[in-house]
Order: C-alpha cells, then sequence, then structure tokens
C-alpha cells in the first residue's frame, strides 16, 4: 500500500509541476487558464492527502510532511478561493496562494533531487517569491492604469 500512494504522491506533484507553468502562461480568462488551474488544483489536493497518508506511515520519521501538505494545498486551496470569489484584491491572494503553492512543489523536486543541502529548502523560495511578487506588482500597475483611464473618460 506504500508504493501506491507514493506512486499516486509522485505522479500528483510531477502532474502540478507540469501544469503550473502552463496555467501561468495562459491567458488569464475563462478556457485554458481556468482548466488547467482546475486540474492543478485537484493535483495539489492529491499531492497533499497523499503526504499526509505517506506520513501515516511513518510518524516518527514524516510528521514533518503534515503541516508541509497542508501548507501546500492551502496555497492551492486560497489561489482557487479568491479566483472564484473575487474578492477586493483577488488576482493578488490568487497569484500568491497559487505561487506559494508551486514552489513547494519545486522545493521537493528540488529536496528529493539534490539530498544533503540546506539550499536545496531555502532555494525556490529565494527564487520564487520576488518572482510572485514582481508579478502582484505588475497586477497593480495594470489595475492603476485601468482606474486612471476610468476617471478620465
Amino acid at each position: 500500500m506504500h508504493t501506491l500512494v507514493l506512486v499516486v504522491h509522485v505522479i500528483a506533484g510531477s502532474t502540478g509541476l507540469v501544469l503550473g507553468p502552463i496555467a501561468m502562461r495562459a491567458a488569464e480568462r475563462r478556457g485554458l487558464h481556468t482548466a488547467v488551474g482546475s486540474a492543478y488544483h485537484w493535483a495539489m489536493l492529491t499531492v497533499g492527502l497523499s503526504a499526509v497518508a505517506l506520513a501515516a506511515f511513518d510518524p516518527a520519521g514524516l510528521w514533518w510532511f503534515v503541516p508541509i501538505a497542508i501548507g501546500s494545498y492551502a496555497g492551492a486551496a486560497v489561489g482557487r478561493w479568491a479566483a472564484r470569489a473575487k474578492p477586493p484584491g483577488w488576482l493578488e491572494w490568487h497569484v500568491r496562494g497559487v505561487g506559494g503553492s508551486y514552489i513547494a512543489l519545486v522545493t521537493a523536486l528540488v529536496v528529493v533531487n539534490v539530498q544533503g543541502t540546506w539550499l536545496a529548502w531555502v532555494l525556490p523560495t529565494l527564487v520564487g517569491t520576488p518572482l510572485i511578487e514582481l508579478t502582484v506588482a505588475r497586477i497593480r500597475r495594470r489595475s492603476r492604469g485601468r482606474l486612471g483611464a476610468a476617471a478620465a473618460a
């Protein structure tokens, strides 16, 4: 059973790693972006649940999988909620949530494949966080431009 859960975990994580950049590059509207984003959400839910299941096989050794799994999925869930509920600043919540969950996927990939260095744990965050914040700044500039144009009209 452990092997089956591990295979599901790896497949779901790999799926998320592939879908993330597709959603990021797709136009922000209904269609490819929302379809791939929805699939990404379900992949992240599967990653989170399978991580918790893997931790159950070795609670003393893998207990730390649980808070990481919860945090990783929480980012994807916040991103999905923001896109659906559209509260004020929703796009920033969406980008930060989904972006944070993608950083978690990349971190897992790097940690598993580059063992023995603490850099594997921090490098994805050090690279990903500024990219997310640059995207948020671009969104804010675009918003201000639209508000200014509406006020001038």
